[in-house]
């Protein structure tokens, strides 16, 4: 799909044979850079003694962002649906486009998962704390886990996937970046060039 602009230029917004749409660039490195700071943020937060008074806005903001990366990657998987990835370079082994897949799915699964067991967590804890995104919407713990007698085991086993979720992303994220850096350097095809965001989204318009 291609959507007119003021200037003179076309804009490239879904994707097409050659490479991925405004939409898709955005939403990858906007989730990407989210993700990666709420690695460190992670980090530093939980770090941090129980009284110490940036512990709760920081814990916040983890819970708000997070919330935000769950409705962006869900939005993205829907546009996904809707609009097919350029083809992988057609000279990849088998096995590569395999693990390419299983990285992609992977890393979807996991972004998806945080999320829902970090709300799992948070509605565990004895501690009850009240989570409000960004200061303003109220987001409630989930009922059922709440009531429960035994939910400080089930904090404790979310929290736990919670990180292993976290750190396995991270681990295909850096895999992810590996073979893009390998397609661009060794191998010279346009794999990662189609993904950033370069000129190409824009097309002046022809003249008639």
């Amino acid at each position: 799909m291609i959507a007119p602009k003021e200037n003179g230029k076309l804009m490239l917004v879904k994707n097409s044979s050659t490479r991925f749409g405004l939409v898709a660039v955005t939403l990858h490195w906007l989730i990407a850079l989210l993700f990666l700071f709420m690695i460190g943020l992670g980090l530093v937060m939980t770090r941090l003694p129980i009284t110490d008074p940036w512990t709760f806005p920081l814990f916040q903001l983890h819970k708000s962002i997070g919330v935000t990366i769950f409705a962006l990657v869900a939005f993205r998987i829907a546009w996904r649906g809707g609009n097919a990835a350029p083809p992988l370079p057609g000279n990849l082994k088998p096995y590569e486009r395999a693990l390419a897949r299983l990285t992609h799915y992977g890393l979807y699964a996991a972004l998806v998962l945080m999320p829902l067991t970090g709300w799992i967590t948070v509605s565990a804890s004895p501690l009850g704390i009240p989570t409000l995104l960004y200061g303003v919407i109220p987001l409630p713990h989930i009922g059922f886990i709440a009531a429960r007698p035994d939910k400080e085991a089930i904090e404790t086993v979310a929290g736990w996937v919670h990180t292993i979720l976290a750190w396995s992303a991270l681990a295909l994220v850096c895999l992810h970046f590996a073979a893009a850096l390998k397609h661009h350097f060794i191998l010279r095809d346009d794999v990662l060039r189609r993904m950033l965001p370069s000129r190409a989204l824009f097309q002046r318009k022809p003249r008639t």
